[in-house]
């Protein structure tokens, strides 16, 4: 899956040349400028890193990334903080209210996407780790999938499904949500496509009562529960 980096910066130029460099990169952008703005473009759809800058025009960099490492939703969220301070302490004060990284203005594009993939490599789960809740168990290096020790034949499409809910549990996706973070943003797919996989997924689960797993949100979408 491509990953979404949400820029925070207050600074339209540099936010620009930032997101072309992140695209060509062939990473998915979202842009904020105040941490008013950040805050409701991460509840609305969660990027996979914030990258970002110290000063900004309502709260700063550094009281914005440590407001999120206190909220559950947000304390795992990966942060690389950029900024034209460079002084040591500084650098310190960044890293101490929880950010993953640090980038000194001016850059050049491919050391900042070089510190974006090294961080998200930190904190991607090993590509051999196994999966387990509620009796289901998903090995990652091998694609095999079992429910209470019976293997089960899932289709490719329910595979990148059930792994992202396995590796999400008990947070509720909107289908757009979905589609986002499972086909990626630049697919098109219909709404109604989720239902259908969701739907499918359930099958394959049904034979050996995990498709309780599975839960529909009235109003709000799917969640997944090892408590189904």
């Amino acid at each position: 899956m491509t990953s979404r980096i949400l820029v925070v910066e207050d600074e339209a130029a540099i936010r620009e040349m930032i997101g072309f460099a992140l695209t060509r990169a062939g990473f998915q952008v979202d842009e904020a400028a105040d941490a008013a703005g950040a805050r409701r473009r991460i509840f609305e759809q969660r990027p996979d890193l914030l990258l970002l800058d110290w000063m900004l025009p309502d709260v700063s960099g550094v009281d914005l990334a440590r407001r999120l490492r206190r909220e559950a939703a947000t304390s795992d969220l990966p942060i690389i903080m950029l900024t034209a301070r460079g002084e040591e302490e500084d650098k310190i004060r960044g890293l101490e209210v929880g950010a993953d990284d640090y980038v000194t203005k001016p850059f050049s594009p491919r050391e900042l996407v070089a510190r974006i993939r090294a961080v998200l490599r930190r904190v991607a789960p090993a590509e051999d780790d196994a999966l387990e809740a509620g009796g289901l168990r998903l090995e990652q290096a091998s694609h095999r999938v079992t429910c209470h020790g019976a293997p089960l034949e899932i289709g490719p499409t329910e595979y990148r499904l059930l792994r992202f809910f396995m590796s999400h549990p008990e947070r509720v996706y909107s289908r757009d949500q979905l589609i986002d973070r499972v086909w990626g943003g630049t697919t098109y797919i219909e709404e109604r496509t989720v239902d259908v996989h969701i739907r499918r997924l359930r099958k394959a689960l049904e034979p050996h009562r995990c498709d309780g797993l599975i839960q529909t949100v009235r109003g709000a979408g799917y969640r997944f529960s090892g408590k189904g």
